[in-house]
């Protein structure tokens, strides 16, 4: 349903929907953090649905023939190969586009039931207006993607409320707040402490990469919609604390006054928080 930079587009059209009613969000994605989550999405694509789907949108059989090879191409696990005769690999570079090809189905069977809905790939939202609509929709959703060989997790899979929050493409979107989702966080602090290890040195090539991920997070978290000024804000502090670290190979408060944050800027570094609408460069 979203391309390029869809991600972002979706969870912004997630969020400016949330007028739509009290009930709103019937979560359908395959996060852990709740939702209707569609077990093992990538691993259970069965190869005849995800051909028929293709072929009724492209016609050159080339196309479909290098698609089949792929799906049958198999993996290698700990340098053993096993065949594929079922699923599609996840992080394979053309497996969100057969997901969508796929999930168009449902789509369609969602818009003639007169949903309202936002998808990315396999991670979508469902809104109603009440909580028995919600209800009612569930079995629906569960039926349809039964059709595609695909299950809901049951463990996995419930009704909430805008008010109550729900976590969708990275972020918590609720009436209170639109801030990064915990495990988004810790994706940008792992990602960082690769970068940072105390026994290295700091020089330009380590500002140059951490500007790399810092940029990326940024500009996907700092929509003019979004909360996240304040947590950004303490990720910068929580970064150049390792930056400190690895420049005096010890942790302490003292080493804040001997390399400063305006050191740090004139060094290159950037920061989170810079990003955030209205924020001074």
């Amino acid at each position: 349903m979203f391309g390029g930079d869809g991600g972002f587009a979706a969870a912004d059209q997630s969020d400016a929907n949330y007028f739509y009613g009290e009930y709103v969000y019937l979560e359908i994605h395959r996060s852990a953090n709740g939702g209707l989550d569609i077990q093992g999405f990538f691993d259970n694509l069965l190869h005849r649905v995800i051909m028929q789907a293709l072929a009724a949108q492209v016609a050159d059989g080339n196309i479909l023939k290098l698609v089949e090879k792929f799906l049958r191409a198999g993996v290698m696990e700990n340098g053993v190969f096993k065949p594929t005769t079922v699923g599609t690999p996840q992080g394979g570079v053309v497996s969100p586009l057969l997901a969508n090809i796929v999930l168009n189905h449902l789509d369609w069977q969602l818009q003639e039931r007169g949903y309202h809905f936002v998808r990315y790939a396999d991670d979508f939202v469902v809104l109603t207006q009440t909580k028995a609509q919600a209800e009612e929709a569930l079995p629906f959703i569960a039926q349809t993607l039964e059709k595609l060989g695909l299950k809901l997790s049951p463990d996995k899979t419930r009704i909430t409320t805008y008010k109550g929050g729900y976590s969708f493409l990275g972020f918590v979107l609720s009436r209170r707040s639109r801030r990064m989702r915990p495990k988004s966080v810790q994706k940008f602090q792992d990602k960082v402490r690769e970068l940072t290890p105390r026994h290295h040195n700091l020089d330009a090539s380590v500002i140059e990469k951490l500007n790399q991920v810092i940029r990326g997070t940024a500009l996907y978290f700092t929509p003019p919609w979004a909360t996240t000024r304040w947590k950004l804000g303490r990720l910068d502090a929580w970064l150049r604390m390792r930056l400190r670290a690895m420049w005096a190979k010890r942790k302490r408060m003292t080493d804040n006054h001997r390399l400063h944050n305006k050191k740090l800027a004139q060094l290159g570094l950037l920061s989170l928080q810079s990003f955030c609408p209205n924020s001074t460069p």
